[in-house]
């Protein structure tokens, strides 16, 4: 019997994924590809922002999709959730960790409330809820998991500290959950965006100075688009990744290797 390499090893087929706040931004680009791909998504979200219009436009191509809502710095909510996608798929195989938030302001400004704001979303929430989804993965023989990182992971920044905090920490506990989940075959891995064409991106490229400043510095010379990321999260989830742990993946057109 033939077979197709390309949807055998790449596709995601039934494959139960959460995204979390993958109804926004990069979010529903990562949920929109992996739902192309053959997944049924549940995506919890923040608010309602946007969803009608992406729950009809998966009615339209036949895409299936749940929807919850809520706190995710909640434990309860988190527990919901996790019970929720089970009571309707029975399984979960993949865990997309893309919630965030982030706060400007220099470090002599900064204040206690705000630090804790953003490392509570940012990092909190992706230990917690991935220690309980990988209790499941464990039962069912395996499972993956993405983390969203960001190239201030590997760099410093200005003006955000808890983000480059929160998102330095999102890499260290990729690395230490792949560590001992691997021989459960849990895959944990993360992507590290690079400059994105996005809403929140917009202002920025529409400053000719800035915009030429950052180019300047991507070997690629170009902006990446969110196909480029969300192409990224499905190989991750697929079983082409199977034999990768532990590693943050930057999409970034070559920004960190200057």
């Amino acid at each position: 019997m033939k077979t197709n390499y390309v949807i055998e090893t790449f596709g995601l087929q039934d494959k139960v994924v959460i995204i979390t706040g993958g109804n926004t931004g990069l979010g529903q680009a990562y949920s929109d590809a992996m739902a192309q791909s053959g997944a049924k998504l549940f995506i919890t979200c923040y608010d309602k922002t946007g969803v009608e219009e992406m729950q009809n436009l998966y009615d339209q191509n036949g895409w299936e999709v749940a929807f919850a809502f809520g706190d995710l710095t909640n434990p309860q909510i988190q527990d919901e959730i996790i019970a929720k996608c089970l009571k309707k798929y029975k399984r979960i195989d993949i865990l997309v960790n893309n919630s965030g938030t982030i706060s400007r302001n220099p470090i002599l400004e900064g204040t206690d409330a705000e630090w804790n704001k953003v490392i509570d979303i940012n990092m909190n929430v992706v230990y917690r809820l991935s220690r309980e989804v990988s209790k499941i993965f464990k039962k069912q023989g395996g499972g993956k998991i993405i983390n969203i990182a960001s190239m201030l992971s590997f760099q410093g920044g200005k003006f955000v500290p808890s983000y480059t905090a929160s998102k330095h920490g999102v890499a260290g506990l990729t690395k230490a959950f792949a560590n001992e989940l691997a021989e459960f075959n849990i895959n944990v891995n993360a992507i590290a965006p690079g400059y994105i064409e996005t809403k929140n991106t917009a202002p920025i490229r529409a400053d000719v100075k800035r915009n030429s400043e950052i180019l300047t510095r991507i070997p690629a010379n170009r902006w990446g688009k969110p196909s480029d990321v969300a192409a990224t999260c499905v190989f991750l989830a697929s079983k082409a990744s199977d034999y990768c742990n532990g590693f943050v993946f930057a999409v970034d057109g070559g920004w960190l290797a200057r």
